[in-house]
């Protein structure tokens, strides 16, 4: 690579677009309204409730044993996650802890508030639901069916340049980013606070998983255009950001 295409990489990771960035034109300070917090759900489309984060019964473990113990696991065991299991997983992700008029204030922080994130699960073995494609419904607290297609964990392992532990688990969460509602309060400056969310998101889940004895490992070496076709993504509204397989350890 030339160094000045590195240079032009390099900027991605600094700060000075906030300094270039004419926040007066944004969609947000045109009087443009504010996109919505979660993608729409089709009126016929399926919806399964989740156990509500205060009713789980999660053992406990220290803080900090949690953080000791935050590692890469790639193999699991073939024990299936529980409902209540994944609840607290998505809870702790990407939850509604409180509302204030418009305003869903979630369990990880997002510059501006803005949680330019969706979740998605590629459902392998988890007790009450069959396998397939879901998305997570953080204002409802419930999950979507999107689809079940077939050769569903070979088709994960091909969308992640066949490593092949992201089928082995018990579900793989992938997150996929809709820039826009980022964009429209920081236009040009969205970009590198997207990719900050995700990693808050991502270690949610690692300490989560050590609470409830699993394991997961997060990807960010995948084929995109293969990750969107698999959710059915159009690649530019809304595209595959991060993922991370979970399953028993």
């Amino acid at each position: 690579m030339k160094p000045e295409n590195k240079s032009t990489l390099k900027y991605f990771l600094k700060d000075d677009i906030r300094q270039e960035t004419d926040f007066r034109s944004t969609d947000q300070n045109s009087g443009i309204p504010m996109p919505p917090i979660e993608k729409p759900v089709p009126p016929d489309a399926r919806t399964i409730p989740l156990p509500e984060p205060e009713a789980l019964e999660i053992g406990p473990i220290a803080f900090k044993e949690a953080i000791a113990h935050r590692e890469s696991r790639r193999k699991f065991t073939a024990q299936p996650l529980s409902l209540d299991e994944l609840s607290f997983l998505l809870w702790s992700t990407q939850g509604v802890r409180e509302w204030r008029q418009k305003n869903a204030l979630r369990t990880v922080p997002s510059a501006g508030n803005r949680h330019a994130l969706e979740t998605y699960l590629v459902v392998f073995h988890v007790t009450g639901l069959e396998p397939g494609i879901y998305r997570y419904l953080p204002s409802r607290h419930q999950l979507v069916l999107e689809s079940t297609p077939d050769h569903l964990k070979d088709r994960m392992i091909d969308a992640a340049l066949n490593q092949y532990f992201v089928g082995s688990g018990a579900v793989t969460f992938i997150w996929t980013t809709i820039p826009y509602r980022m964009e429209w309060r920081y236009a040009e400056a969205s970009y590198k606070v997207i990719a900050l969310d995700a990693g808050h998101v991502c270690q949610n889940l690692y300490l989560t998983c050590e609470v409830i004895g699993a394991g997961t490992c997060a990807i960010a070496a995948y084929n995109q255009q293969r990750a969107d076709s698999l959710l059915n993504l159009d690649g530019d509204q809304e595209f595959v950001i991060y993922m991370a397989p979970v399953g028993k350890i």
